[in-house]
């Protein structure tokens, strides 16, 4: 019984240049097998096996080893000053955070700009305003936190998120004229190979993360905080849309009807659109209320 055991755990967790070796050959036999179309051959069967287990004694040895990875480099971060301060100071790692998201909506937005002007693209120009719009937001962000801070003026701060839902708005035009670019040209967003799931992947990650944050932050009673969240989940959700455009037209069916895309574009942007319409006009009147709430008390 005990030397079974032993077998079954060098089995399930074989060195790690067993591991490697495997990896190489199951990846090579994989790309010869569908290359040469021998993917209903009887050996093949015996590739897709061999994949399996190699696939499973990675995730087995995966789960094995990162968690005590990532306590150490969670302890490490934790120990460093900057590090500490990143993860415990909520208004610091909000600071840092504006900064880098508003440097990659700068990125973002000249890049589009220049290549709709380069190609004389309406598509990408429409792209550029939807990210300069981002990055005005977040430059007012950036710029009240480096003037007044988070916390120091409560009546200021909801100053700042009501002017920012009020340009939230306006993203709201840039997002009507991706959807009614996307309908009447009929085409999307295109990424080429296996990016389309590794963009899929990001997507899913910042929208979970957008919603989680706006949940977390709202503890801090602080609109800065909040609005900075609401700007990321606003940018998360419009980069859902473009991924769906993308699915539809790498994985669309051509049995589907002609006006199925159509219809899923057009719902979907139109549900995105109502989201940042409503997180708007309620970060609005919210901010309007506590306002007016402030001055009667003074």
């Amino acid at each position: 019984m005990k030397d079974w055991k032993i077998t079954v755990k060098k089995l399930l967790y074989p060195p790690l240049w067993v591991m490697i070796l495997l990896t190489v050959l199951c990846t090579t036999a994989l790309i010869y097998t569908f290359m040469r179309g021998h993917d209903a051959h009887p050996a093949a069967y015996v590739t897709y096996v061999l994949s399996f287990y190699t696939l499973s004694v990675i995730v087995l040895a995966c789960i094995k080893t990162f968690p005590q990875y990532y306590k150490n480099a969670k302890k490490r971060v934790y120990d460093h000053p900057v590090g500490g301060r990143f993860m415990t100071d909520m208004p610091f790692r909000t600071h840092v955070t504006l900064y880098c998201s508003l440097g990659v909506n700068l990125l973002y937005a000249a890049v589009n700009l220049f290549s709709g002007i380069w190609y004389r693209s309406v598509w990408f120009i429409t792209l550029a305003v939807y990210y300069i719009i981002l990055a005005v937001m977040r430059f007012l962000l950036v710029r009240f936190v480096n003037r007044i801070g988070i916390g120091k003026n409560q009546c200021l701060e909801f100053r700042r998120s009501r002017l920012c839902a009020v340009i939230l708005l306006t993203l709201n035009l840039a997002l009507s004229g991706v959807v009614i670019l996307v309908i009447k040209q009929n085409k999307g967003f295109e990424y080429a190979g296996i990016l389309i799931y590794v963009m899929a992947a990001y997507t899913f990650y910042i929208t979970i993360n957008a919603i989680v944050n706006i949940v977390k932050y709202h503890k801090y009673h602080s609109p800065v905080m909040t609005t900075a969240k609401v700007i990321n989940l606003a940018a998360a959700l419009v980069s859902m849309l473009s991924l769906e455009t993308a699915m539809l037209s790498q994985f669309g069916s051509e049995e589907n009807s002609p006006y199925f895309d159509l219809i899923m574009i057009g719902a979907t942007g139109a549900g995105v659109s109502v989201i940042v319409l409503v997180m708007s006009v309620y970060m609005i009147v919210k901010s309007t209320k506590a306002i007016n709430t402030m001055k009667k008390g003074i």
